[in-house]
């Protein structure tokens, strides 16, 4: 039997219990930050060289060249040819939709005039190139090329460079064919963190972006912490979380394979049920055995359920909203007969699932907003991926005489009070 933690709010130490299930240590180790640090420097100080030697060392694979880690752009074509029509068609109906939603997220440059006669504004540009990260081998993820690569395509960005490990040298079709799909511009197979530090430094091959997204190992998360400040990057992803709030309305089955779509991702997800009903706590909690033993990844739900996973009794949906602000989730259901009631009182999500018929797995691959979304509590301040995260904003400045004349006073008194003369003096002299 798997064993589920139950909490209930009155207890008296619930809120410690909370706050154990919630720690996730996040600290990388001190043994994975040394190894990261070391690749990083050997592939700035060797380049291609080095990239050459470690793919061939944690891949296992043997390479005359370093011109065998880039993927020819008509096995792309080949790829998305030799996916059954319905894949195609499904991958084509998701990129669609991932598109739609991230041209709503365009922000138009602005321009207005003062009260002075001052022109201030805001110019966007999209940035000139993006490296996706993209894990390998046995895992498949069609779905993360997409969600990674159109918004960057719809913000504009000319270029964007994928790398994508090949472990013994298997590379999966469908990874290259939403590559083919998603507009990819170059492929490299290579991983870990000497295909970050690729990106970020750039070698004779692989050319330096400006920005990194894109999930990975707890390598791949070092060395994005690394790198960033020479480039940018989208977050240091942590486990895959559900929290879900339901009344007893809902289907418990449905409710138990809602919990089991993230702690399939690894023993580490988080899966959380919260609701006012005992009775109903316990038909999710026999649906969840029942419905355990038909999953092909029913050892590792099991290890994240009984790790990670509770189901949490409260006093009523006021208080559920609450801990969720406090677990601040990457994804929350809202299953009750009522959701859009609940939303002014929903502060800190990654994505809101609003409904009965709205699970989480639509998220992932079709509905259209991202799936790349802040994990570990970082919902309290942190944004899903989008179109934004592949543009610049630059503030524009224009005065005229009279204006100028006007800041400076502004400018050089406050310049005086903080002891900088120069910029007292920079701005009166516009006077």
């Amino acid at each position: 039997m798997m064993q589920i933690r139950r909490l209930d709010t009155q207890a008296a130490d619930f809120s410690a219990q909370l706050d154990a299930l919630l720690d996730r240590a996040p600290e990388l180790g001190a043994e994975v930050t040394r190894a990261v640090d070391e690749i990083i420097a050997q592939v700035r100080a060797r380049g291609d060289a080095a990239l050459l030697e470690y793919t061939q060392r944690f891949d296992r694979r043997s390479l005359s060249g370093v011109a065998e880690l880039e993927v020819p752009r008509a096995q792309w074509q080949a790829a998305w040819e030799a996916q059954p029509q319905d894949l195609r068609e499904a991958l084509q109906a998701a990129a669609t939709r991932i598109r739609a939603y991230a041209e709503q997220q365009k922000i138009a440059p602005f321009e207005f005039t003062d009260a002075l006669g001052n022109r201030l504004g805001q110019q966007l540009r999209p940035l000139d190139r993006v490296g996706i990260y993209v894990p390998g081998g046995k895992a498949a993820y069609p779905s993360s090329v997409l969600m990674n690569a159109i918004p960057a395509k719809v913000a504009g960005v000319p270029e964007i460079i994928m790398v994508v490990p090949a472990p013994g040298g298997e590379l999966n079709t469908v990874v290259l064919a939403a590559a083919h799909l998603a507009g990819v511009d170059r492929i490299f197979t290579i991983g870990g963190a000497q295909a970050v530090a690729a990106l970020a430094y750039g070698t004779a091959s692989v050319p330096a972006v400006d920005k990194i997204v894109g999930p990975g190992n707890a390598y791949v998360a070092a060395a994005k912490r690394a790198v960033f400040g020479r480039v940018g990057i989208d977050s240091i992803a942590g486990p895959s979380e559900i929290l879900v709030i339901s009344d007893a309305g809902s289907n418990p089955d449905w409710m138990a394979m809602d919990l089991f779509s993230q702690a399939e991702h690894g023993e580490d997800s988080e899966s959380i049920l919260i609701s006012p009903d005992a009775d109903f706590l316990d038909r999710v909690a026999e649906a969840m055995q029942r419905r355990v033993q038909s999953l092909p990844r029913a050892q590792t739900v099991r290890a994240s359920i009984e790790g990670r996973g509770a189901l949490i009794k409260v006093r009523d949906l006021a208080e559920a909203c609450a801990i969720s602000n406090h677990i601040a989730p990457e994804h929350l259901e809202l299953a009750v007969e009522e959701p859009r009631a609940l939303l002014p009182q929903i502060r800190h999500a990654g994505a809101i699932f609003i409904g009965r018929h709205t699970p989480e797995a639509f998220g992932d691959y079709c509905a259209g907003p991202n799936h790349v979304l802040p994990t570990s509590r970082a919902a309290r301040y942190a944004n899903p991926l989008g179109v934004y995260e592949f543009q610049k904003r630059s503030s524009l400045i224009e005065c005229t005489p009279q204006g100028a004349q006007a800041l400076a006073q502004i400018a050089g008194r406050i310049a005086d009070a903080e002891g900088l003369q120069a910029h007292a003096q920079s701005a009166r002299d516009r006077g």
